[in-house]
């Protein structure tokens, strides 16, 4: 039996689910977007099956209605399908990154609605970088509605199957306070980071030594600033709770440091090595990440065309390349970028196999 999906929506993530739902064989996918061009392209790229000239005409006609837009405009369409007429067993989703706003703007739903949250992104954005493999191992993560069973629960973790991204069940508060502190929190933390090398004014060369380590943990700065300013708000008591034990945890640091004492300090670094060392490496987090893979390389005319050959020759994949250091007679380090562990594992086993460099994952 056919079922109808709308996609409301067709950025990366609306686009890219869009097309990962496609893989049913028994989906008719609807696109809809407030930019015209974009849904367009999306039905030239394949993306979609129709274009949604109609939203309300469309939501009439579908099984499954997806809200990803941001939390604000989603917000928005939830009190607009008030005035829609669906189909009594529809089910309404959101692919928003904070959860407890909107479950309380859908609390008075006539219909069930099941928040989500896929757990992926890309360097890239627009309908334009939408790919079928981008949930791939990804958390997906659904908090239900108070009208939604277990039936319905199922039919929603049915129809993402086809994603092969990893789903969980959680309430949004769960999922919000989870989100604060491993995905929301970092992003200040690595703004104000920025924002105090931005200060330093004795020094100007310091921003030079930057291009490293200091470039590599403060990536996620470079992220939306619209879109950070949304989840900032919308999650801002979790956020706040973050600080505040932040804010504790460097004034133990400060103590530890004006005590100057070797043994304590280096039992703090011991313990945050151990824990950072257990964390999971396979797999998708609650931030986007790329897929490093860190290669010992001497500095020498032609390396790095000779490994991204071997790379290519094994139609191998990547996103992205730099070098953290490098000095004439002295081995660097060269950072290579992939969009899945898949993709990195198998260009370890390649580089590890064709050359005798030192090739590891950090």
């Amino acid at each position: 039996m056919k079922k109808n999906i709308l996609v409301i929506g067709l950025g990366l993530i609306g686009g890219s689910l869009a097309k990962a739902l496609m893989r049913h064989g028994d989906a008719v996918i609807f696109g809809y977007d407030a930019d015209a061009l974009t849904v367009r392209k999306a039905y030239k790229m394949g993306i979609i099956h129709h274009a949604a000239l109609s939203l309300e005409e469309a939501a009439a006609e579908a099984d499954f209605i997806i809200l990803a837009t941001p939390v604000g405009a989603a917000k928005k369409l939830l009190q607009q399908s008030q005035y829609w007429k669906l189909k009594d067993d529809v089910i309404i989703s959101d692919t928003g990154s904070t959860k407890m706003e909107i479950m309380e703007a859908a609390a008075n739903l006539k219909y069930i609605f099941i928040g989500g949250h896929p757990m992926a992104g890309s360097h890239k954005s627009g309908v334009e970088a939408a790919k079928e493999v981008l949930f791939e191992n990804a958390f997906y993560i659904l908090t239900p509605g108070r009208l939604a069973g277990d039936a319905h629960i199922e039919k929603m973790k049915e129809l993402l199957s086809v994603t092969k991204a990893k789903i969980q069940v959680l309430t949004a508060k769960e999922h919000d306070h989870m989100t604060s502190i491993v995905s929301h929190f970092p992003h200040l933390i690595a703004a104000s980071l920025v924002h105090q090398l931005d200060r330093e004014q004795e020094y100007p060369f310091t921003k030079q030594l930057a291009a490293g380590g200091f470039r590599d943990i403060t990536r996620i700065a470079s992220s939306d600033p619209t879109m950070w300013r949304d989840i900032t708000t919308q999650n801002n008591g979790m956020i706040t709770a973050q600080l505040k034990l932040w804010i504790e945890e460097m004034t133990k640091l400060k103590n530890l440091l004006e005590v100057n004492e070797e043994e304590p300090i280096r039992q703090y670094f011991e313990k945050a090595k151990s824990v950072r060392d257990q964390l999971p490496i396979a797999g998708h987090g609650a931030m986007y990440s790329i897929f490093d893979l860190y290669v010992d390389i001497p500095d020498v005319p032609g390396i790095i065309s000779e490994l991204t050959g071997y790379l290519a020759e094994a139609q191998i994949s990547i996103v992205n390349l730099r070098i953290l250091e490098t000095r004439e007679d002295v081995f660097g380090i060269l950072v290579i970028s992939f969009q899945t562990a898949e993709d990195r594992e198998k260009a370890k086993q390649c580089i590890t196999e064709r050359t005798v460099y030192d090739v590891y994952i950090s």
